[in-house]
């Protein structure tokens, strides 16, 4: 198994609040990978006096944690433990029914011999590549049902944050795990698998630079850091042409990338006893 993974902040001057993390065990053949997109809260109060990157960390820390080492364990169950277990370390300072207290995407991933098994949550993407290279996105959507004219208005979109109706992200409660898109996938079909936030996806959903396949076979030929440069490459061409779309010129940006040990090759033989 390899794996490569690369992450940008969007501005120098603010600190960059994805988060993701791999754990491969080549000599099993199982792996995990974690990928979140702290949710940027509008100016004002949030209830939380530690931040966004902090609680991605957190997070993230414990979903790499619980995910390696529970594999009886259902990604949306890690999820929920996850979810508590960063929300105990921080209820005695902080107001978690703030309605944007630290917040997160999340792509979770995890194989072993038999599947793989994921989960995503809001608007980062997970992609699947088959042994004959057809890409297959597991995609959360319901963010993108929200009308853009919604979304530009911070009460509005307050009205629909982790609501029946509207979109949903991991905050403070547990049972936003069973909000998630979950499935699996026999291991036997999966040969390479990519994660990406939003702001790395963008160069599909926002510029329509190409299709999922077309992202996967750049990641796949050059690697995250060759679809992160593309992407700043379209951002400036973009604000160039006087078409700045997205209410940020340049976001955080993450994308990992991890090719699978086809099954049964990844055990260890010994040389021979000469």
């Amino acid at each position: 198994m390899r794996s490569d993974v690369l992450s940008l902040p969007g501005s120098p001057e603010r600190p960059n609040e994805d988060w993701t993390a791999t754990a491969l065990f080549a000599a099993e053949g199982r792996g995990t990978l974690v990928l979140l997109d702290g949710v940027t809260p509008p100016a004002g109060d949030d209830g939380c006096v530690h931040g966004v990157p902090w609680f991605a960390a957190r997070l993230g820390g414990a979903l790499t944690e619980l995910s390696a080492s529970r594999p009886d364990v259902s990604l949306s169950e890690i999820l929920s433990l996850a979810i508590r277990r960063t929300a105990d370390a921080h209820r005695g300072s902080c107001d978690l029914s703030h309605v944007r207290t630290p917040q997160a995407t999340v792509v979770l991933a995890r194989w072993d011999g038999a599947v793989v098994e994921y989960l995503v949550l809001s608007d980062s993407v997970l992609l699947l590549e088959g042994p004959d290279g057809a890409v297959r996105a597991v995609l959360d959507d319901r963010l993108d049902r929200v009308p853009a004219e919604v979304l530009r208005s911070v009460a509005a979109t307050d009205r629909l944050r982790n609501r029946e109706g509207g979109f949903f992200t991991a905050a403070a409660d547990p049972a936003v795990a069973g909000r998630a898109v979950t499935g699996t996938v026999p291991r036997a079909e999966v040969r390479a698998l990519a994660a990406l936030t939003d702001g790395a996806s963008r160069w599909v959903d926002l510029f329509g630079e190409g299709d999922w396949a077309d992202c996967f076979g750049v990641l796949r030929a050059e690697g995250p850091a060759g679809l992160l440069r593309r992407v700043r490459e379209r951002e400036v061409a973009d604000a160039a042409a006087g078409g700045v779309r997205r209410w940020k010129r340049h976001d955080d940006a993450t994308a990992a990338y991890v090719e699978l040990t086809p099954p049964g090759c990844w055990a260890f033989s010994p040389p021979p006893v000469r």
